[in-house]
């Protein structure tokens, strides 16, 4: 599978997604912890499918020392006995965040439920984290980028 397009080779969209990799590492300065971050964006990129960032942010986990166990079940994750219930907050407003176009958007309780874990500042950065994914998501399903070939940092500017 090719792409349609290159993301940096085209200067429009290699802007676009310098700044939104720029934001990005904002976020990873915030005080939400990295691990429920990777897991929100592994979870929103599996509703979307796009597979580049499947790929990409089971890599980052591994290598930031994350549990397969735990990346294997995002997916089926209330289901599942090995995430906190913090993370399951963060979880549930990843999916309502991924799933605007089915009606609702993000519900209060799932809203209060997140805010009993994260203080305001963390909140920011998780609306943050879902809205930049959901970004990259969508642009890399469009130009059908493949998956596989990611590297652990291989976006980290120097």
């Amino acid at each position: 599978m090719e792409a349609r397009l290159n993301a940096f080779a085209s200067p429009v969209m290699g802007k676009v997604f310098k700044h939104l990799i720029t934001a990005s590492q904002q976020i990873a300065d915030s005080t939400l912890p990295y691990a429920t971050q990777e897991l929100v964006r592994l979870r929103a990129s599996q509703i979307n499918g796009c597979g580049y960032c499947v790929d990409m942010h089971f890599k980052d986990a591994v290598h930031a020392g994350e549990e397969a166990t735990r990346l294997n079940l995002v997916a089926a994750w209330r289901e599942a006995t090995v995430f906190t219930e913090a993370e399951r907050a963060a979880l549930e407003l990843a999916e309502q965040g991924s799933r605007l176009a089915d009606g609702g958007g993000v519900t209060d309780e799932a809203w209060e439920n997140a805010a009993k874990y994260y203080d305001e500042e963390q909140l920011a950065a998780l609306v943050c984290v879902i809205a930049l994914i959901n970004a990259f998501n969508r642009g890399n399903v469009m130009i059908r980028q493949p998956a596989g070939d990611y590297r652990p940092g291989q976006f980290a500017q120097h």
